[in-house]
């Protein structure tokens, strides 16, 4: 009985995504991943968006990749620096991927 209702949850969440913005709407509320220009990650909860993919998360952690050349060896270092904000507003532009929460 209880796979019958998962798969009938599955079945309606199929049936409500026609559109790619669907499937961001879908995960409103829920913890999401984007990629930004830049080499930059996000993990946070999404509260709001727009077509344009302006979004706007909520208990962010904001990762940052930098690669620099050691001058000596030529050998690349890649770093990572991450913080945490309550609230960040992103421009859509910036955005290359939104990726929302695994469903089981």
């Amino acid at each position: 009985m209880a796979d019958q209702q998962q798969q009938q949850g599955a079945d309606d969440q199929a049936a409500a995504i026609k559109e790619p913005l669907d499937l961001v709407r879908l995960s409103l509320n829920e913890q999401v991943f984007v990629k930004l220009k830049g080499d930059r990650e996000l993990r946070g909860r999404l509260h709001a968006y727009d077509q344009h993919l302006n979004i706007i998360l909520g208990d962010v952690e904001e990762t940052v990749t930098t690669v620099e050349i050691d001058e000596e060896t030529f050998e690349e270092i890649i770093k990572t620096k991450k913080r945490m904000l309550p609230y960040l507003f992103v421009r859509g532009d910036g955005v290359i991927m939104i990726s929302p929460p695994l469903r089981t």
